[in-house]
């Protein structure tokens, strides 16, 4: 079995439950598993720290989970239409990782999830997108053979999936959301599987 990296950071559990759906993709495909991750909070008091292993949940990130992975999905919710502090936190950690060269060619995608419906979903994929290729992966995004992308009322957009929370955070993942989820899990999973094959 090869595995993707599903590494998320979710506050409220928006982004959690999209990369739930994008794992499950992920398995739709043969010989394909996802291995869930998370990063930890960013305290802003200097002498905070975050225990070593998460209280609930998926299991902390470390490198050699990039490492290992034949592939990435990166989510993070929106914050002022850039990725959230903990994910860039846990990215600025991955300079041994470019130096060696380790992540080159590996296929990656990204998801969000935000309050409003226009309040920087695609700045916010485009952020994390920046040092994925720094890092020398191949991003992909959602064609528009998708259909939901050109029906959706909610989240949905080419560079990846997306989830509208609303103004209070409890709307629930549309189901056109969850399908999007689903098939950028499958279709990362499935060009991670081809260039897996190429190269042996």
């Amino acid at each position: 079995m090869s595995s993707i990296l599903v590494l998320y950071y979710s506050r409220y559990g928006a982004v959690k439950q999209m990369a739930q759906h994008i794992a499950r993709g992920i398995e739709s495909v043969a010989s394909m598993e996802a291995r869930i991750r998370t990063v930890p909070a960013v305290s802003t008091t200097t002498e905070a720290t975050e225990p070593s292993v998460p209280d609930q949940g998926a299991p902390y990130v470390q490198l050699t989970d990039l490492k290992e992975c034949v592939g990435l999905a990166l989510g993070s919710p929106t914050h002022f239409g850039n990725m959230a502090a903990p994910m860039k936190y846990f990215i600025d950690t991955t300079s041994s990782l470019w130096l060696s060269g380790s992540l080159v060619n590996k296929p990656a995608a990204v998801f969000s999830s935000t309050s409003s419906l226009h309040g920087g979903q695609e700045t916010t994929l485009l952020s994390m997108m920046l040092p994925l290729f720094h890092l020398g992966y191949l991003l992909i995004g959602l064609p528009y053979t998708e259909p939901d992308l050109t029906t959706t009322l909610s989240g949905g957009t080419p560079y990846g999936p997306t989830h509208y929370t609303g103004p209070d955070g409890k709307k629930p993942i549309s189901e056109e959301e969850q399908r999007l989820c689903f098939a950028m899990g499958k279709r990362l999973a499935e060009i991670a599987s081809k260039l897996n094959s190429a190269e042996g």
